[in-house]
């Protein structure tokens, strides 16, 4: 069933002499419980993208809906996590879970049911009172996204969550979202620069044009997980991938 759908999008921003199309005419539906990852060259649009369907930005023209709804601005259906941890450093990690339900106006002892259950599905039960100074890259990410996971939106959206995070901690955290994914069976829009991180998560993988950005490709992705990193198939559909932004990357003209 489709839970996510993309008609004829095109943006645009004001520049000189003529505005900028950043992504033009494009089109994508997204079922329920789907994991997609979006890849694309660097500027292509992809965080733009991600912040339209967020609710944080409008398209120029064309349209986006969730549940056959337009979406006209942010909305608890959507949960957002962002590549910065983006966490109150004065607030604990539970006070930073339950952020989104105090806005709502939760009442505190069902916000520390939720908290509760978000901590723990995250790994991070025992740092309720720790504030984020004290936590490493993975733990404060894993914050994050049981803040996003609290306000149980329909659609989790990430934005290269993992970027900031050294290589072993990425793999590790990349393991963890997927467990996190099975049991909570969100549907999940993530944005990313590496096309090994997105062979190793998704379940199709779009790739972006360069500007004005559409669709070039689409990669269907049906096997078991986990992924074994070292497989020939794998490998295979990287070198794929890769070739198809190799070619993008060169189409974009040299500055004199």
């Amino acid at each position: 069933m489709t839970i996510l759908s993309i008609n004829k999008l095109r943006k645009t921003f004001p520049s000189t002499p003529e505005d900028l199309v950043a992504i033009s005419e494009f089109d994508l539906e997204i079922n329920e419980g789907e994991f997609v990852c979006i890849l694309g060259p660097s500027g292509c649009g992809k965080t733009t993208l991600l912040r339209m369907i967020a609710g944080l930005d409008f398209p120029t023209s064309g349209e986006i809906q969730i549940n056959g709804k337009r979406i006209t601005g942010p909305g608890s259906d959507r949960g957002m996590v962002f590549q910065e941890f983006a966490l109150f450093p004065w607030r604990t990690v539970r006070r930073n879970v339950e952020f989104g339900l105090e806005i709502r106006g939760v009442p505190k002892g069902e916000r520390k049911e939720i908290s509760d259950r978000y901590i723990e599905l995250v790994g991070l039960t025992g740092f309720e009172n720790t504030h984020p100074y004290a936590l490493s890259g993975g733990m404060k990410q894993r914050v994050g996204i049981a803040r996003a996971l609290a306000n149980n939106p329909a659609i989790l959206l990430m934005d290269e969550p993992f970027g900031a995070l050294d290589a072993q901690t990425r793999n590790l955290m990349q393991k963890e979202l997927l467990r996190i994914w099975s049991e909570t069976k969100k549907t999940v829009v993530f944005i990313t620069h590496s096309v090994d991180e997105a062979v190793f998560l998704a379940d199709r993988i779009v790739v972006m044009t360069t500007r004005p950005s559409t669709i070039r490709n689409i990669f269907p992705i049906s096997w078991e997980r986990p992924r074994d990193r070292a497989s020939v198939e794998f490998a295979t559909l990287r070198k794929q991938i890769l070739a198809q932004l190799e070619k993008e990357v060169q189409s974009v003209p040299a500055v004199p």
